[in-house]
């Protein structure tokens, strides 16, 4: 026989009040209607499930197996429902800003969650974006969850993607462009630009402790937004500035490696975590590892490298 989920709710509230009136006004619906519908289903079940004469309401051993149950059934219905509906919006992804990691996921990603709507923003820094993750604006950030303004909210999860090397970015002209790999003791006798956006707290962090712990000297602290802005900014000042090594460059400006140590970022994934996750997002994150182990993203160099203090953990 069919299970109508409608009768299952009308004997999980008939538990819970134990009488046909106060049932009957909770599901809006008439006494006698609740009394012959609950009848209805015992006879189609072959088994009593409530015990009732004109004083009191019990339940039989069968109705307490049905109702036990019945409370799964509707819980379960009511997640597939809400599945069904998360798994229909598109699935929002922030990026930060483009030619970083994060853009090469989400290029990568969309092949592989077939049914699945990306929608990728720029929010320039996972300081910013951290209120829209908890907020369910956005469903996956990416940035460095160290160094913040204060500690990543306990609703939020987040995963490693990439130890990215970082480089520095030169005017063409300058003499350190000539280097194949510049040696990070050399980058002490030149002032830095020093481009994040003023969203990105972590990136900040990141570049304040890699000055005090190889002795650099800060020219310049810049606030803007996209990889053309830092190129602007190395181009103007014709000075050198730390960026991803693979991050796009302008005309009239070069990557460099940094060696004696390498220095890493430590990027990872983050999203909100409250329950059993849509299975979109599921999906997205296994996708997200997958990529990273087909990257080997997550294996340092082999030759000497630094990563930030609280990023080692």
């Amino acid at each position: 026989m069919d299970l109508d989920l409608r009768l299952v709710r009308y004997a999980v509230v008939l538990a819970d009040e134990l009488h046909f009136t106060r049932a009957a006004a909770r599901l809006l619906i008439a006494q006698q209607t609740l009394s012959a519908q609950v009848s209805g289903l015992e006879s189609r079940l072959g088994v009593t499930l409530f015990v009732r004469d004109r004083r009191h309401v019990e339940l039989t051993p069968a109705g307490e197996l049905f109702v036990q149950r019945g409370r799964e059934l509707l819980v379960e219905a009511q997640a597939l429902l809400e599945e069904l509906h998360e798994n229909a919006q598109p699935l929002r992804l922030d990026v930060i800003t483009e030619g970083l990691t994060s853009g090469v996921i989400a290029r990568e990603l969309g092949p592989r969650l077939t049914g699945v709507q990306l929608e990728v923003v720029q929010g320039q820094g996972l300081t910013a974006t951290v209120s829209a993750v908890v907020d369910g604006r956005v469903d996956l950030a990416f940035g460095r969850v160290h160094g913040l303004a204060k500690p990543l909210p306990a609703g939020l999860r987040h995963h490693p993607v990439r130890l990215e090397p970082i480089g520095i970015i030169l005017p063409a002209d300058h003499e350190l462009a000539a280097r194949e790999k510049v040696p990070m003791a050399e980058l002490a006798a030149y002032p830095l630009v020093l481009h994040t956006a003023e969203q990105a707290a972590e990136w900040q962090d990141w570049n304040r402790e890699a000055a005090t712990v190889f002795g650099l000297r800060i020219g310049w602290r810049l606030h803007g937004h996209g990889r053309s802005a830092a190129n602007a900014a190395v181009l103007t000042h014709h000075a050198p500035a730390f960026a991803p090594l693979e991050a796009p460059v302008s005309d009239g400006v070069v990557v460099r490696p940094v060696v004696g140590p390498v220095p890493l970022g430590r990027l990872s994934v983050i999203w909100r975590s409250r329950g059993r996750a849509p299975a979109r997002l599921r999906r997205a994150i296994s996708a997200i590892q997958e990529i990273t182990a087909e990257h080997d993203w997550l294996t340092p160099p082999t030759s000497e490298y630094w990563l930030p203090e609280a990023d080692r953990d």
